[in-house]
C-alpha cells in the first residue's frame, strides 16, 4: 500500500494560522490533493486534543470522513530550535504535556508551545512516550537545528542515536541534505508546515510511504525503514522557491553572496540584516561537493502548487475567483492535484490554453526559478514571460517532470 502523508501541520489553535484549519476543513482539502494521511498539528494544546479525541481512533489513527489523521506536535526548545513530534496516542500526548507544562507558559495558549528544556530532554521524554522526533525544517535560518547547532550529536546529544527523521524544509532537497555525510543514515521528511488549508500550502509538500495499512506503527516503521515498510517519495518545493534559499536582507530582500556577507558583517546597505540562506549554510556544513544518495534514499520530485501555475499563466492571484474555478474543475476532472500535476495528461482538458501550456511547461522542467531570500518566496517563471527570458538570478527547475507512477 503507497500512502501519501503530510506530517507536519497547525490548527486553529497556533499563533498566525487560519481559523479554517480545523478537523473537517482539513479532511476536505487533504482528500482534494490527494493525501491519505495527514498531521493534526498542535495535539499537545488541551482545546484541540479535546476535539480530536471526538474522532473515532484505531492503532493510533484517527479517522474523519475518509481521511486518516495523526497526532503530531511541533515544539520550540529553550534555545528557539524546532522539534516536530509523532505521537502514538492521546494517553501519550496528555503524558508529554504533563511533562512539559511546567516548562511553557504558552502551551495552553499556543498550539506551538515553547518549552524551557533542552533539545536532549524533550527528545529524551519523547522518545519515552514512543514517540519519533525529530528537527523541524531543519535549514530554516531562524528556528532550526542548523541555524544553531553544527551536528545532530551537538543538539540531540545523548539522544543522537534515536533520531530517525529530518525535517528538510521548503528551502532545501534530497541534493542539498545528501551533501552532509551525518545525515545519510537518516529518512528525510517533506511536509507542507501549512498554517491554512488553501490549496498553495496544504500538502505543497509531502512524503510517500510504502505501508502494509495506515496505523501509527506502519508509519514509525516506514520511518525508520523496517520489514519493508520504507519512504518511496519526497515531493516538494524547487528549494529555489523557499523563503531562505539564498542570502538576503530581511528588510529590502537584496540577495548577497557569502562573501559579501561576510565583508559587509552580515549588515545590507539599506541597514538591516542580512539572513544566511540555506544554500550557504549547506555549503558550510557539506562533507561533499556533490551530493551522494544512500540506496534507501528515494527519488525527490519537484512540484508546485496547481492554484499558482494557474495564477501565473493567467496573471492574476492564487485566491482569486479565476484561478480557483480552474482549479475545481481540474480536479473535478482528474481527482486530486497529484493527479494534475504529474500524472494526467491535460491537453484535452477544455481549459484556458495558457494553463495548460503552464502545467505542461512545468512537466517537462522548463520553468525557471528565481530564489527567495530573507524571508521573501522565490518566483517562478513560465517560457515566454520577460523574466524567463532575462533570467537574472534565476535557475532552471531540474530536469523533465517525472510521474509518481515511475517511482512506486
Amino acid at each position: 500500500m503507497l500512502i501519501n502523508a503530510d506530517l507536519h501541520i497547525h490548527s486553529k489553535y497556533s499563533m498566525a494560522t487560519s481559523p479554517k484549519m480545523d478537523l473537517p476543513t482539513l479532511a476536505t482539502e487533504s482528500r482534494k490533493k490527494g493525501i491519505q494521511l495527514v498531521a493534526t498539528g498542535d495535539c499537545l494544546h488541551p482545546g484541540w486534543l479535546a476535539e480530536i479525541k471526538k474522532l473515532k481512533e484505531e492503532n493510533g489513527i484517527f479517522k474523519l470522513d475518509n481521511m486518516n489523521f495523526i497526532l503530531t506536535t511541533e515544539v520550540e526548545d529553550i534555545n528557539q530550535v524546532h522539534h516536530l513530534l509523532i505521537v502514538p496516542s492521546v494517553s501519550k500526548a496528555e503524558e508529554l504535556y504533563e511533562f512539559m507544562k511546567p516548562h511553557s507558559k504558552d502551551i495552553d495558549s499556543d498550539g506551538r508551545p515553547g518549552v524551557r528544556l533542552g533539545a536532549e530532554e524533550i527528545a529524551e521524554a519523547a522518545i519515552s512516550a514512543g514517540a519519533l522526533i525529530g528537527p523541524a525544517h531543519a535549514f530554516t535560518p531562524w528556528t532550526a537545528m542548523y541555524a544553531y547547532y553544527n551536528s545532530i550529536k551537538e543538539c540531540y546529544g545523548d539522544m543522537a542515536d534515536h533520531i530517525y527523521f529530518i525535517e528538510l524544509g521548503l528551502s532545501a532537497d534530497t541534493s542539498y541534505a545528501d551533501r552532509i555525510s551525518e545525515l545519510q543514515c537518516l529518512t528525510f521528511l517533506t511536509n507542507s508546515d501549512a498554517h491554512s488549508p488553501y490549496v498553495n500550502k496544504l500538502a505543497r509538500e509531502f512524503n510517500r510511504f510504502k505501508m502494509e495499512d495506515v496505523s501509527f506503527d506502519e508509519l514509525k516503521m516506514a520511518i525508520i525503514r523496517e520489514k519493508g515498510r520504507e519512504p518511496v517519495l519526497n515531493v516538494g518545493m524547487p528549494p529555489e522557491e523557499g523563503k531562505y534559499n539564498e542570502s538576503a536582507c530581511i528588510r529590502c530582500f537584496r540577495h548577497y553572496t557569502i562573501r559579501e556577507s561576510i565583508m559587509k558583517n552580515w549588515k545590507c546597505s539599506c541597514g538591516a540584516t542580512i539572513k544566511k540562506g540555506v544554500k550557504d549554510r549547506v555549503n558550510e556544513l557539506a562533507s561533499y561537493t556533490e551530493p551522494k544518495y544512500p540506496s534507501h534514499r528515494p527519488k525527490y520530485v519537484h512540484i508546485i502548487p496547481l492554484s499558482e501555475i494557474i495564477a501565473k499563466a493567467l496573471g492574476i492571484g492564487p485566491n482569486t475567483k479565476g484561478v480557483q474555478t480552474i482549479w475545481k474543475a481540474l480536479i473535478d476532472k482528474y481527482g486530486t492535484e497529484v493527479a494534475v500535476l504529474v500524472d494526467a495528461d491535460i491537453n484535452n482538458s477544455g481549459i484556458d490554453e495558457r494553463v495548460i501550456g503552464a502545467i505542461n511547461a512545468f512537466k517537462e522542467g522548463k520553468v525557471k526559478v528565481c530564489p527567495g531570500g530573507g524571508g521573501q518566496y522565490g518566483t517562478v517563471e513560465l517560457p515566454g514571460s520577460d523574466a524567463y527570458h532575462a533570467g537574472k538570478n534565476c535557475v532552471r527547475n531540474g530536469e523533465p517532470q517525472r510521474s509518481l507512477l515511475d517511482f512506486e
